[in-house]
């Protein structure tokens, strides 16, 4: 169940972004509290996150100022939401997908690299029973669990790059494939994720490389 702090963060966060609340716009706590209904305390809390994003700004005296997108926390999975459910749902896209293409191919290609350390042992088997998971879904067409499984061998990728900044990644990947819960698993998209598990663990770093490309360019 929604909360009613979430309502208000999703209402107001999306109402910056499709533009119902235009770059520039000033507003305070009270109108905010009026449009949405709830209470100040829920309000202030909701504007806090706002102004966190960069999709809000607060002063004494402009009271609360409306950012422009070049403001926004754009990486942030809620602005992520936001977007994709707002006029620019295509450049949203277009966008995740060219951060994927650009960092899991290469972070799947250094967990690769580093799949004979000791530091990466524990990782390696968390990530083969997430291959397995999803093989095991798709076969029943279980799309939730395949999701579930594809989140977690995505992220295991990031993880066992070893690039600290690749891991903070993992919640745009995982937003991003959040918006294939209604689509049917592919056994072709399958068999790629399979490979890339399998080659990791063998360190086969072309291999993990290719079959992730194409997993991104496949969407």
């Amino acid at each position: 169940m929604t909360s009613t702090f979430d309502r208000v963060l999703d209402e107001l966060g999306t109402a910056v972004v499709v533009g119902t609340l235009p770059p520039g716009r000033t507003d305070s706590i009270d109108g905010f509290v009026t449009r949405t209904g709830a209470s100040r305390s829920i309000v202030r809390e909701a504007v806090r996150v706002l102004v966190g994003l960069g999709l809000l700004s607060a002063g004494r005296r402009v009271g609360l100022r409306v950012l422009p997108a070049s403001e926004w926390d754009v990486l942030d999975p809620r602005v992520i939401g936001w977007r994709l459910g707002g006029p620019d749902r295509q450049d949203a896209l277009a966008e995740l997908r060219a951060l994927r293409r650009a960092v899991e191919p290469v972070a799947a290609a250094a967990a690769a690299e580093r799949a004979s350390d000791a530091s990466c042992a524990v990782g390696l088997e968390p990530l083969l029973a997430a291959a397995d998971r999803l093989a095991s879904a798709a076969s029943v067409r279980d799309a939730a669990t395949f999701l579930q499984a594809d989140r977690d061998l995505h992220r295991l990728v990031l993880e066992l790059s070893g690039n600290a900044m690749y891991r903070r990644l993992h919640r745009v990947v995982v937003r991003a494939l959040d918006e294939r819960l209604g689509i049917g698993p592919d056994d072709h998209d399958v068999g790629l994720h399979v490979v890339v598990a399998r080659a990791v663990v063998a360190g086969d770093a072309d291999g993990a490389e290719q079959a992730m490309r194409e997993i991104v360019d496949r969407g």
